[in-house]
């Protein structure tokens, strides 16, 4: 696992169309620590920023990415928050679940994770893409264990149809027979590559930074995913929506939906009548833009958005 306390180095970086090769270093203003933690049987890593006696923020990330990526949303935070934020299952550091990733699993992890740091408070609690759905379920499921509440860029997902499942199976079956790989690179700059495919708008020294929590290195030396392979197989169980919006109906706390200004989810969301198929099913929802940020909000503008979560979280009736 890689040491985020560790002395920082400074990088030789190839930025290809981002600029010419040069010396590169991001100081993490708040180094996190990193807590081992057994949660439902699966080892969990757990990263913490600022003091132990703050307020506390959780955040959940989303799929194929890594608690890691809000160190630079914590260097703006930890100075008055308590910034708890887990690498969910095969992801990150956590461990692999060798019975495969089903959603409800998230749901139960949280539970734990919350009862862990809060046991007898309602939390302020912010999810980006996946982990804003889990974090936007699991209001709606236990609605007395979250206050506040943040859904980056996230608001559920395409409607299926069931005539779809047989086809969805088939080809859940098909993948457990060949099992998914990802992708091996020799050069141990290439995820700082994809990092900014993703988040073109995050600077080449903290891409670069962050590359070590995205990737491992593999026994012939090469560069390759941190994440599960399992990941990558299809969902054999449908999303439905209706199941969604039935959770969502039943949230207390207040909401804040964060949009990134140039999230191509969030032009597809309005393009198929997204909103208002979410924002109706909200007691108290209210919705933001953050400009210059695509789907990764929290990488492209974490400044702006620190400065959002710190102004909603702040104003919004807890005590602090």
């Amino acid at each position: 696992m890689v040491n985020p306390r560790a002395a920082p180095r400074k990088y030789f970086v190839r930025l290809g169309n981002y600029g010419r090769m040069r010396d590169m270093t991001y100081l993490p203003v708040h180094p996190p620590r990193v807590l081992r933690i057994p949660i439902r049987s699966l080892e969990h890593a757990v990263y913490l920023w600022g003091a132990d006696s703050a307020p506390a923020i959780f955040l959940l990330h989303g799929f194929a990415d890594t608690a890691m990526s809000f160190q630079f949303l914590a260097d703006r935070l930890a100075d008055r928050w308590r910034v708890i934020a887990p690498d969910l299952q095969g992801f990150g550091a956590t461990g692999w679940n060798p019975r495969g990733y089903w959603f409800p699993d998230y749901f139960a992890d949280l539970d734990a994770l919350l009862n862990e740091f809060s046991p007898d408070e309602p939390v302020r609690l912010a999810g980006h893409s996946m982990g804003g759905n889990i974090a936007t379920h699991y209001a709606g499921i236990l609605p007395e264990r979250v206050a506040l509440l943040v859904s980056l860029d996230s608001f559920g997902l395409r409607e299926t149809n069931p005539e779809q499942a047989p086809e969805r199976f088939a080809e859940w079956l098909r993948q457990w027979r060949t099992r998914p790989e990802f992708n091996v690179y020799d050069d141990e700059n290439a995820y700082a590559g994809i990092i900014r495919e993703r988040a073109p708008h995050i600077t080449a020294d903290r891409a670069v930074y962050l590359a070590p929590f995205w990737s491992k290195r593999t026994e012939s030396g090469k560069w390759t995913s941190r994440i599960d392979p399992n990941h990558k197989m299809v969902n054999p169980i449908l999303y439905r929506r209706a199941e969604a919006r039935a959770c969502w109906q039943r949230i207390r706390a207040r909401t804040l939906l964060v949009l990134g200004g140039e999230s191509k989810t969030w032009a597809r969301y309005y393009r198929e009548g997204g909103r208002d198929d979410f924002h109706p099913w909200f007691a108290d929802l209210r919705e933001t833009t953050i400009p210059g940020a695509g789907h990764m909000i929290h990488l492209d503008q974490p400044e702006l958005l620190a400065r959002t979560l710190d102004d909603f979280f702040s104003r919004s009736g807890i005590p602090i």
